[in-house]
């Protein structure tokens, strides 16, 4: 019996050649990957692909696709990514959108098409690799260069059956940040528009951390109004932080104030934290009646600071004489029984 059943095992291993090529030779994986692609079982070959194989994989199974004109590639290329979609678990083609996405990005003629396979990565639920944000944004650097508007190299997709969408710009702007090409990022952001995709949250959030970042508050403070009054966004628990601890550390602490104030006017909440740190700022800087007010408008809302940023807060106040406001936020601590 067991014999029979190890004669079958072999026997059906040798009818699958994607069976037995997973831990095969690079060189195979590229022939097997053609032979799918010409006869079009797409749908075959992620089962080509193994993570071990992967890794000591120095050239890109899918470089035989430049022997072949640009509208094939194209064509290829699309038939492959719809083959993917109905594949389960969606993940699955991952390490065959890697290696498709870095050929594209590295091809002679990467826009549109690389911009197609990511947004299918991404839907997907896969993550693109590290090094596919300098690729991308090379890429796109380089099509600018040829005084491309930031629309129309987006809608350029629609040509190849695709339409651009937030994710996929979102991944761009992150990468353009990524490489430090901020005034870039800037100028994407403001012309994704025009290719039908509206910033999101997450589109300023991207581009708001990397100001922060290299601490260019005055430009993290313009998109946060930008992105509050212009498309009524609301700026995540994250973003408002990053923007505070900026201004806190450039000691622009009645700027991280105004911002707190700003935000309540337009009816987005500000939490614990941002809180927190704009009293942290006001007494480094010895800003004890800003710190007062910032106490005073955070128990307004159900905060209490810690009680030793609370006994700095009355202590200040003491030290410049400011009796009258140190025995008002005293006794608010007291009203919420601290």
């Amino acid at each position: 019996m067991h014999r029979r059943f190890v004669i079958r095992f072999f026997s059906i291993l040798n009818q699958c050649p994607s069976v037995r090529l997973v831990s095969s030779s690079p060189q195979k994986l590229e022939q097997a990957i053609r032979a799918e692609v010409e006869a079009k079982n797409y749908v075959k070959i992620p089962d080509l692909f193994s993570v071990e194989l992967s890794k000591s994989q120095n050239s890109n199974p899918f470089s035989f696709l430049s022997s072949f004109p640009q509208n094939l590639q194209v064509q290829i290329v699309d038939e492959m990514l719809q083959s993917f979609i109905p594949i389960r678990p969606r993940y699955k083609p991952q390490l065959a959108y890697s290696y498709l996405l870095s050929y594209t990005l590295q091809s002679s003629h990467p826009l549109p098409l690389a911009l197609a396979v990511l947004q299918r990565t991404l839907r997907s639920g896969c993550l693109p690799i590290p090094q596919t944000q300098l690729l991308l944004s090379s890429a796109w650097l380089d099509r600018r260069c040829l005084s491309h508007s930031v629309a129309n190299i987006l809608l350029e997709m629609q040509s190849i059956g695709y339409h651009p969408d937030c994710g996929t710009c979102n991944y761009l702007l992150s990468s353009l940040c990524a490489v430090d090409q901020l005034v870039e990022a800037v100028n994407v952001l403001k012309g994704i528009g025009g290719a039908g995709c509206i910033p999101d949250s997450t589109s300023y959030g991207i581009l708001i951390g990397a100001m922060c970042k290299v601490r260019r508050t005055a430009d993290a403070q313009d998109l946060m109004k930008q992105m509050v009054v212009k498309y009524g966004l609301t700026p995540d628990h994250g973003t408002v932080v990053k923007v505070l601890a900026a201004l806190r550390a450039n000691k622009e602490i009645w700027k991280a104030v105004e911002i707190i104030e700003f935000l309540e006017i337009e009816g987005n909440s500000v939490g614990f934290e941002s809180y927190e740190l704009a009293i942290e700022g006001c007494l480094e800087t010895r800003e004890y009646v800003l710190a007062g007010k910032v106490a005073m408008g955070m128990t307004e809302r159900g905060f209490i600071p810690y009680i030793k940023a609370r006994q700095k807060i009355i202590d200040g106040l003491a030290s410049i004489d400011e009796w009258k406001i140190a025995c008002a936020v005293r006794q608010r601590f007291a009203t919420l029984k601290s």
